[in-house]
């Protein structure tokens, strides 16, 4: 709607039924095109605004609501005597089209005016607010404060005596678009005075409405990164890289999910999952996965258990039967040297170890997704690490980029595995290949991805 502006001075028009109204088109010539102020067309455009109005029953056009298409503005003036103010006899609105007034000349009959069509408000703040004392001693702009309750969306012109600057500036802090002195008023000042006010109220309300969008969107980051986990490695010798990219655009948490802890015992505790989709639903979903494998690992937990567990978690808390999770997860003994590897249909993870090609784990027993298969058993695999290795943990939208002569092919696991061997050569390692990794997998997409990716890489040197 409408929003603030200057400081003008100008008087209301008549009003329609009470005071001789201001002459409306429409009535003889059948032109029932005109635009709220800001939508206009200008003189040498000559074009009429789209036809997206009313017509009342009295014959005038009616705009469709505050601040919205096309239509004549239309002021409410409230008022106790109307017929005794100064009459202006036609207000007009820049493309020279007059002015719609209605009077009201008590609270009650001005809600009862108060119709979508109504842009500008012009209030006598002598007025008596409801409940108050007639001379308002109570409150002097009780009655301000009752029309900003009732048509928050209006722009609100107060009307008050002449001279009376201050009370007239306070009118404007507590809401008003402006003030202006009843003996002051003309025709061309007060058409001037609504526009202006109708204008600074949408402007407003467009600057409140993204004020809010930045403190939601803030809001948002700050609680997405505070559900990105730390990871728990304290007297680990192991180093921990990540690296993360929603697929949602401006999101900052999608459907993947990933975590290290290591336990008591020494052994170091990695996961890393998907879940389908990468809504903020399957995002909260992959949380709560998170979460609870945090927790049923710290537990003691592991392996076959641990997947069966998860999978009663992602079953209670699904919102549809259709939804799955598919899950790596791999606890690499203290001295470092070898691990265990249980696979829930995700992608084998990828070892890189010194003086042989980076390859990936085996996949030969590798159990279906979380939440696909009632029962199921996910078999825990023992893999040998060696003295010196990266060991990658990602996830699919990391290998289902488009590549080539009009993307129509996949990178695939081994596009992944080459391109991740070339830059081990080039020198790359931890934060850097990782990122290395995921903007050429975007390169070769021609551009952002549209799948969540989730990368994690834990390096042990001798």
């Amino acid at each position: 709607m409408p929003a603030p502006i200057p400081r003008q001075r100008a008087i209301p028009a008549a009003e329609s039924g009470q005071a001789p109204a201001a002459p409306t088109i429409g009535d003889t010539s059948g032109d029932t095109s005109g635009a709220t102020f800001g939508e206009m067309p200008s003189a040498s455009e000559g074009m009429e605004a789209p036809r997206t109005q009313d017509t009342a029953n009295d014959g005038t056009v009616t705009a469709a609501g505050p601040g919205g298409p096309a239509g004549h503005l239309t002021l409410l003036m409230i008022e106790d005597d109307p017929g005794g103010s100064p009459i202006v006899p036609e207000l007009l609105d820049p493309t020279g089209k007059p002015i719609r007034v209605r009077t009201a000349r008590n609270l009650t009959e001005a809600e009862r005016l108060l119709t979508d069509d109504v842009h500008c408000i012009l209030l006598d703040l002598a007025l008596p607010a409801p409940g108050r004392a007639a001379d308002g001693a109570d409150d002097e702009l009780a009655v301000l404060r009752h029309v900003l309750r009732i048509a928050p969306r209006h722009a609100v012109l107060a009307l008050t005596a002449s001279g009376d600057t201050e009370r007239g500036a306070e009118a404007v802090r507590v809401g008003a678009q402006d003030y202006l002195f009843r003996d002051e008023l003309d025709g061309r000042l007060l058409s001037r005075a609504i526009r202006y006010a109708v204008e600074r109220k949408r402007s407003d309300r467009a600057e409140r409405k993204l004020t809010e969008s930045k403190l939601r969107a803030q809001e948002n980051a700050r609680l997405e990164r505070g559900l990105l986990p730390t990871p728990l490695l304290d007297g680990s010798p192991l180093h921990f890289a990540a690296r993360y990219r929603p697929g949602r655009s401006r999101a900052l948490l999608g459907g993947d999910f990933y975590d290290t802890v290591r336990t008591p015992d020494g052994t170091v505790h990695a996961m890393i999952g998907d879940v389908c989709g990468h809504g903020p639903d399957e995002a909260a979903l992959g949380v709560e996965l998170r979460i609870a494998w945090r927790a049923l690992t710290l537990a003691g937990l592991c392996g076959d258990e641990l997947l069966g567990t998860l999978q009663q978690v992602l079953e209670h808390e699904r919102a549809d039967d259709e939804i799955f999770a598919t899950l790596c997860t791999v606890d690499i003994a203290p001295d470092g040297r070898r691990a265990g590897l249980c696979l829930a249909g995700h992608p084998s993870p990828l070892l890189a170890c010194p003086g042989r090609p980076a390859e990936l784990l085996p996949y030969d027993n590798n159990g279906p997704a979380l939440g696909l298969l009632p029962g199921a058993r996910w078999p825990r695999m023992q893999v040998e690490l060696g003295a010196e290795w990266s060991l990658m943990l990602y996830t699919d939208g990391l290998i289902e980029g488009r590549i080539g002569e009009g993307r129509r092919e996949r990178l695939g696991q081994d596009g992944m595995v080459a391109m991740v061997r070339r830059q081990l050569a080039e020198g790359l390692r931890g934060e850097a290949l990782l990122r290395a990794a995921v903007n050429e997998v975007r390169d070769l997409n021609g551009g952002e991805l549209t799948d969540d990716v989730a990368v994690v890489l834990l390096d042990r040197a001798p």
